[in-house]
């Protein structure tokens, strides 16, 4: 229903819309107070990298996260990620993920995050605190925010919007009546777009998320998509469509397709019912740190890298190293 309000085919878009205007003043109003300076936003002292967007629902911020993370890691820079921790109740914040965090307490997003990265991961609903007990934990030289587009209390130096190729802005409203947390002419303003399947368009960087082989959640063993005994899928994610399509476009021939509320909290007995013997449960990674502790022999989640196409992913890196040799310049800082 949600999907084809957003997308205009309903016609109950239309009397969201008073709603819609109410949104879009709010927002508005608040960013005209941070950039006339009547709000201050709080400055790092190393380079802060926002990835975000302009529309609720999945676009695939994560994979771009870690892109980020893992190219600048093999660049020598040592970058650190904040996230709000949408989905996670900690006992207290800032929280500095371990090996131990759980979802529950974190989010799925940075569990996920920090597991495929290394990297140090601090979350927060206050970012500009997690940004701090990074810096006084460890030793990083450039922020990357999972998210944070509209939170303008933090200062940033980069910003990278991630647009779904396919739906892109939907009928191009604000929340409610339609998918827009910002209109489209915020891209006007930003450093650089990265498009997400579909067509990219003129300035625009393509995007596609690379499935690589499944991995079982008990055992690590790897397994194509397509040798899998009768799946079953489930996906709780921004927008499950995309993961089934995906798992087809593998070879898979799906049994079931199990869509789920992205962040959607995961317990045994739910999972373990949508399968019977036989059949094969494969998930999103995302999902996949939600049910490690309890995960089955018939489990299965499938790993998807982002790879980014063209000159300007390359441009952007050096942008960023740059940043952070001049932060370092600037502070009498030295690259290892």
């Amino acid at each position: 229903m949600i999907a084809r309000i957003w997308s205009g085919e309903n016609p109950l878009w239309l009397l969201l819309l008073p709603l819609s205007w109410l949104y879009g003043l709010v927002s508005g109003i608040i960013r005209l107070l941070y950039r006339l300076g009547l709000k201050r936003a709080w400055r790092a002292p190393v380079p802060v990298v926002v990835v975000g967007n302009l529309t609720a629902g999945g676009n695939g911020k994560t994979p771009v996260v870690i892109w980020l993370v893992e190219q600048l890691q093999k660049r020598g820079i040592r970058p650190g990620v904040v996230s709000r921790g949408y989905g996670g109740k900690a006992a207290r914040y800032p929280l500095l993920l371990t090996a131990e965090t759980t979802t529950a307490e974190a989010g799925d997003e940075p569990v996920l995050i920090f597991q495929r990265t290394g990297a140090p991961v601090a979350v927060s609903p206050v970012r500009s605190d997690a940004v701090q007990a990074l810096l006084a934990e460890q030793a990083v030289q450039i922020i990357i925010t999972d998210d944070g587009l509209q939170h303008y209390a933090l200062a940033r130096d980069k910003e990278i919007v991630v647009i779904d190729g396919v739906r892109r802005f939907g009928n191009g409203w604000w929340l409610p009546a339609g998918p827009m947390r910002e209109r489209a002419s915020r891209l006007k303003s930003v450093d650089a777009v990265i498009v997400n399947g579909g067509e990219a368009k003129s300035g625009e960087i393509p995007m596609h998320l690379q499935p690589g082989l499944a991995v079982n959640l008990a055992t690590g063993e790897r397994r194509s998509v397509a040798e899998l005994p009768s799946p079953v899928a489930m996906a709780g994610i921004g927008h499950p469509p995309r993961f089934f399509a995906t798992l087809e476009q593998c070879g898979a021939r799906l049994e079931k397709r199990v869509p789920l509320a992205d962040h959607q909290a995961l317990v045994e007995g739910q999972i373990d019912a949508l399968t019977v013997p036989g059949q094969s449960l494969i998930m999103t990674e995302k999902d996949a740190v939600k049910c490690r502790a309890f995960a089955k022999d018939n489990w299965w989640y499938l790993p998807v890298d982002a790879e980014l196409s063209g000159e300007q992913p390359e441009h952007l890196l050096q942008e960023l190293i740059a940043l952070v040799q001049e932060r370092l310049t600037r502070f009498r800082w030295r690259l290892d």
